[in-house]
């Protein structure tokens, strides 16, 4: 069975062309195709001789994602169906403003998780993904955005389908390999990594010698409210959130950002607020107020407008830095929580 030559380092690329009595800079400039210029195909290696592609191509395999539909949203919000080559599908988002393109890419094959507000929830996780299929979604976003609004990539968010810290090590391996100068060159100060709050997971990211950012699904202040919201999350309390993202500031010296929905008859109300608060009073952090994108379950509704400007308000108030976030692309379903391959 030929191997996936995107599994192997730059130095086991070299060591193979060695081995079969080939100068080391050959299998250098296989690993800056694959890499550097994200060839799918041996074939695409013009510098290589007919021969030296052959015998690629008798030995390796490059099992690269495939667009297989992309959506359009009236915002300019573009979706993208990506097909993996073991016919699973994940979905990546290309998020443009005036001055920026986000992505927003997948981790998982559907998710580990049960928050009841997110669809993609709902999917059972089948697998998760490699570090090339994470790579492969920021380069196809990449050359979106190029094609579309003439301009490079700016940003990248974990916050696709899965839980990014319960894909840890392929995690990794894609951001070094995005932020390699032998890779795509893109600052990790460029990345956020998303997740619901799993502790250990955090701390280890900490200790990681990388420059990311890190982005919190907390919605509730409150344990109660918060695990009737993501059941997942009895299994951590809030307490031991807090403890890891304390050490995650110590560490890092990077605020987390509060990643928050306000749902009528759930959050919205001055009890939470007055959590919220002072729960980010305890950590370095600011916090995105999300506008909620239904996903059809009556349980979850939008709070109204003065709400969420009331929780802006007190925010500020006690000095602490908030954003309300307007959902984009929500006719095609790519908004936050709506990725669940319909």
């Amino acid at each position: 069975m030929k191997i996936d030559i995107r599994n192997l380092s730059e130095d086991q690329i070299i060591d193979f062309f060695k081995e079969k009595g080939f100068d080391s800079y050959r299998g250098r400039q296989v690993y800056e195709w694959i890499w550097k210029k994200s060839s799918h195909s041996f074939d695409e290696m013009t510098n290589l001789s007919k021969d030296l592609r052959l015998m690629l191509d008798t030995h390796f395999v490059i099992n690269h994602i495939e667009v297989d539909k992309i959506q359009k949203s009236s915002d300019g919000t573009i979706k993208n169906a990506v097909k993996l080559f073991d016919d699973y599908t994940v979905e990546s988002v290309l998020i443009p403003t005036e001055d920026r393109t986000t992505a927003c890419v997948s981790s998982q094959v559907g998710c580990s998780l049960d928050c009841n507000f997110c669809a993609t929830a709902k999917l059972k996780r089948m697998r998760n993904l490699n570090p090339d299929e994470i790579y492969d979604q920021v380069v196809t976003i990449n050359n979106q955005s190029l094609k579309y609004f003439n301009r490079s990539l700016s940003n990248i968010v974990f916050m696709g389908m899965g839980e990014p810290l319960m894909n840890y090590n392929n995690l990794i391996k894609s951001i070094e390999k995005i932020s390699s100068d032998k890779g795509l060159n893109i600052s990790q100060k460029r990345i956020v990594v998303s997740t619901s709050g799993i502790p250990k997971m955090i701390k280890k990211l900490a200790d990681e010698d990388l420059r990311v950012n890190l982005a919190l699904s907390l919605h509730s202040a409150i344990e109660e409210t918060r695990n009737l919201i993501m059941p997942f999350s009895k299994k951590f309390s809030l307490e031991e959130i807090k403890d890891s993202l304390t050490y995650w500031y110590a560490k890092t010296k990077r605020k987390v950002t509060f990643e928050y929905i306000v749902w009528k008859d759930i959050n919205d109300s001055i009890e939470h607020i007055s959590a919220l608060i002072k729960y980010c009073k305890s950590i370095p952090s600011k916090v995105n107020l999300i506008e909620y994108n239904s996903i059809g379950d009556e349980n979850f509704k939008s709070a109204s407008e003065n709400m969420i400007n009331l929780y802006k308000d007190l925010l500020e108030k006690n000095k602490i830095t908030v954003t309300v976030r307007r959902s984009r692309g929500k006719d095609i379903d790519a908004a936050c929580g709506q990725l669940a391959n319909k």
